[in-house]
């Protein structure tokens, strides 16, 4: 499945979004990891709202089911219960405030197979809830960034 050159491109505007806006200590590796982390974390509290805790782990799993055959390195990662990712870098463990490493995977190559991840969950999120809504959501995620929506109408694109 080829990513939509759309999804692909709001997914590294996010990145680069979340990028600029690196505030706060970063667990160690790579910075692209971090910032994929960060943007899976924001998409995950953001769709946990509107859509359930159940809802966002059937997408997030769908999308990383898509994303599996394009990218080998996501073999290993799974969706854990409450919709955060293992197998893919550090975890912050809440009840232990601790970071631990879920797998011993190149953390460049983890960042790059995160943002597939991104890509397809963006996918999904367009075709399930329209072009319109979606970009509604981002907005809540990020407050501060603009999303061009000018040719989105009512959920699809003109």
């Amino acid at each position: 499945m080829t990513a939509a050159p759309k999804m692909r491109d709001l997914a590294h505007r996010l990145l680069a979004y979340e990028a600029d806006a690196g505030d706060g200590p970063e667990p160690t590796g790579s910075a692209t990891l971090r910032v994929t982390l960060r943007v899976y974390e924001k998409l995950r509290q953001s769709l946990v709202e509107f859509v359930g805790l159940a809802g966002f782990h059937s997408l997030a799993s769908r999308a990383l089911t898509l994303a599996r055959p394009d990218d080998p390195g996501l073999g290993a990662v799974q969706i854990a219960a409450d919709g955060s990712l293992l197998g893919m870098g550090p975890r912050l463990e809440e009840s232990q405030g601790e970071i631990e490493t879920e797998i011993d995977m190149d953390k460049n190559q983890a960042g790059a197979v995160g943002t597939l991840l991104i890509v397809r969950l963006l996918e999904l999120l367009r075709i399930f809830l329209g072009e319109a809504l979606t970009l509604s959501l981002l907005r809540n995620a990020w407050p501060g960034e603009v999303f061009d929506d000018g040719n989105a109408v009512h959920g699809r694109e003109a």
